[in-house]
């Protein structure tokens, strides 16, 4: 990401949609996880979500929380790299293989 831009408010980024690199849409922004030590950012909570890659979370709690060392880009949406497309991937890989063993 670009460091030499100008500063923004970091309230921002709520309400922003969040989309993987490859274009699977993941939630909404509604809110920020803070390091209040190191004064950063290391969390996007969504909400909104993607039933399909979430419907276990969207169910069972108000949305996720993205590491935001995954965010590649911020504008008017906010793109993060694909692993969070990798880990709903060996969620249902694992799920696959529970239920050939059962």
């Amino acid at each position: 990401m670009e460091n030499d831009s100008v500063p923004q408010e970091i309230t921002t980024l709520v309400g922003r949609e969040v989309y993987t690199n490859s274009g699977v849409f993941l939630g909404e922004i509604e809110d920020l996880r803070l390091d209040l030590d190191e004064q950063q950012v290391t969390g996007l909570a969504l909400h909104e979500l993607n039933d399909e890659l979430f419907a276990q979370e969207a169910a069972s709690a108000r949305g996720v929380i993205v590491p935001y060392r995954w965010v590649q880009a911020v504008g008017d949406i906010v793109i993060v790299n694909d692993l969070a497309e990798r880990v709903q991937q060996a969620k249902v890989d694992d799920e696959d293989e529970n239920e050939v063993r059962a």
